[in-house]
């Protein structure tokens, strides 16, 4: 059932998301490479972490390094498999959003736990699902 709702929007959408999704019809090709550069943004981030000893976020966030690079590799390949990845990737990203607002103390710490959510982690969750929907249709 989760494929076909990725595959072929049908009535479980709502409106609007369908009409979205057909309105924007295929990602351009340059979103492609989308995986690939946060995968490798993401490395400085990982030393930072590493050099701080934050065992638990440097896991999670080598995880998400591992699951961005294996849905390129999908995308490259054009594998049917990438839906799975792109779904997998953005639910490690939407994870890992809510696990830095739930642990993000007092005052800046959570103006900069919802900046990174809503500008970094939930639009590349929602672009690496797309990528896996588009896997399917090509």
């Amino acid at each position: 059932m989760s494929i076909a709702v990725v595959a072929a929007p049908g009535p479980a959408l709502p409106e609007r998301i369908r009409e979205l999704i057909e309105r924007f019809g295929q990602m351009p090709e340059r979103f492609r490479q989308v995986p690939r550069l946060a995968a490798f943004g993401l490395l400085p981030w990982l030393m930072l972490l590493a050099a701080g000893q934050q065992t638990p976020w440097v896991v999670l966030d080598l995880t998400e390094f591992a699951a961005l690079l294996s849905l390129d590799a999908l995308l490259r390949r054009r594998s049917a498999a990438a839906v799975w990845a792109g779904g997998a990737v953005a639910l490690l990203l939407a994870g890992d959003a809510l696990a830095d607002l739930a642990c993000a103390g007092p005052g800046h710490a959570v103006l900069a736990a919802v900046v990174m959510a809503c500008c970094v982690e939930l639009p590349l969750a929602a672009v690496c699902l797309l990528l896996g929907r588009e896997a399917i249709r090509s």
